[in-house]
């Protein structure tokens, strides 16, 4: 369904219509830099991928000048510009990750204007009308707030969701080709557990597990590992060793973000808590000494 929506973003109903660039948001690992793929194939264009980072300058995104090897400086198309002018797709991969000035060099090629201008280079540079992008961007917090004179620009939302029983399978079969069905059917049971429990365990995070596991079970055909033992310890090499219990791992994260956290006094915040000298504190050794009075008298 999503992939559906991304191609309507790219359609055109008339020849005064102008495309859509929707953001794609969801946790990271679930494919949302797949589906843009998949969606520019199914157009049949040129692709062009820009990944993102708090360090991206708004020349890396546009034309940069390299030093040639006579001394003398030529200019280099950028992915994204060398979309705007082959008609081709590019995608903005983690693109809240980038900082506001980067953004800024990309406003007027975001709505009616459809053209970036080149500072270093000095000139401005027009898309083609073929010239379709998305952006991906990953819920996590390690990101830039994008200003909303931009979000403005990158319309329609795409949401991206953990896909079901099914989708799942299929991801992993489609990129594991040679996984055994077993060992497919333990990692996609335990990817819908935590899927269940609102844990980040993604379909990536399967397919490097499944590839751990099976290039151990390969590893010595004279004395192969069980499958049960090549999951385990690829679930607990790749995941960490939380992920061998996820219930008890939820509860833990649960309780961390304070599900079950008790409201937080003035001496808390100086004291442990426990700590004697705590004025809150409960000491059973004081009121095992008042009973102890109690029997003297």
């Amino acid at each position: 369904e999503v992939l559906t929506q991304l191609l309507a973003c790219w359609l055109t109903v008339d020849k005064t219509d102008l495309p859509l660039t929707p953001r794609l948001v969801g946790a990271p690992g679930i494919g949302k830099t797949q589906l843009a793929i998949a969606a520019a194939r199914r157009q049949k264009l040129p692709l062009y991928i820009y990944q993102c980072t708090a360090d991206t300058r708004p020349e890396d995104l546009l034309v940069t000048p390299v030093l040639s090897q006579h001394g003398q400086i030529s200019y280099h198309a950028s992915p994204l510009v060398s979309a705007m002018i082959q008609g081709g797709v590019c995608i903005l991969d983690e693109g809240n990750r980038m900082n506001e000035k980067s953004w800024a060099s990309l406003a007027p090629l975001f709505d009616q204007r459809r053209y970036v201008e080149s500072i270093v280079a000095g000139i401005s540079i027009h898309a083609s009308p073929m010239f379709r992008a998305a952006i991906t961007m990953n819920q996590d917090e390690s990101t830039f707030e994008i200003p909303d004179y931009i979000l403005s620009r990158l319309q329609p939302t795409l949401a991206v969701g953990f896909p079901n029983r099914q989708d799942e399978l299929a991801i992993l079969e489609y990129h594991l080709p040679f996984a055994e069905a077993e060992m497919l059917a333990m990692t996609v049971e335990f990817l819908q557990h935590s899927h269940e429990l609102k844990l980040d365990f993604s379909p990536r995070d399967g397919i490097n597990l499944l590839r751990y596991a099976s290039k151990r079970m390969m590893q010595d055909r004279n004395h192969p590992m069980s499958q049960d033992h090549a999951w385990r310890e690829a679930l607990e090499k790749c995941l960490g060793a939380d992920a061998l219990d996820l219930d008890n791992l939820a509860e833990r994260r649960r309780r961390t973000l304070g599900g079950d956290a008790m409201p937080l006094g003035l001496a808390d915040f100086f004291f442990d808590p426990d700590d004697p000298l705590h004025p809150d504190r409960d000491d059973d050794d004081d009121e095992d000494e008042f009973e102890d009075d109690d029997d003297d008298v």
